[in-house]
């Protein structure tokens, strides 16, 4: 989604530190995970979100891959927009589960997240609320 501008407020580092694992099923490397936080000053309800990517080394991961945790309930980026009673605490890390065949070889590895969200209380025309730019990049380890 194009945005014209956004408004962005560091107030954390999105992606969490030494939170970097790959996700192994029956003993198979599968996917990674790691863990973001809201980079804002108050939390939003979920279905406020109108766009999640993920980057891994420069390799952009398809959304239908990408899956967004919260207290333990998983669910596809596709599902946010209706995800309207459930709510995101500011101090409430979540995790970004990606599905990656193989998953990640031990080392660094560049993770670029990027997530927009709308603020529905700062209306910027009679449909449109302000985008909240809450992306992050970091390289992580994996041990």
């Amino acid at each position: 989604m194009a945005k014209m501008f956004a408004l962005r407020l560091n107030f954390v580092d999105v992606i969490c530190d030494d939170s970097l694992e790959n996700i192994f099923i029956n003993g198979k490397k599968t996917g990674f995970k790691f863990d973001v936080r809201l980079s804002y000053y108050r939390g939003h309800f979920v279905s406020t979100i109108d766009e999640m990517g993920v980057k891994i080394d420069g390799e952009e991961i398809p959304t239908e891959n990408i899956y967004f945790t919260l207290r333990g309930q998983e669910y596809a980026v596709a599902q946010l927009h209706s995800l309207v009673n459930e709510f995101w605490h500011i101090t409430e890390p979540a995790q970004i589960r990606v599905f990656y065949p193989g998953g990640l070889t031990k080392g660094e590895h560049k993770v670029e997240f990027t997530m927009y969200f709308r603020s529905p209380y700062m209306a910027i025309a009679e449909d449109r609320y302000m985008p909240i730019d809450s992306s992050g990049e970091k390289v992580l380890v994996i041990r």
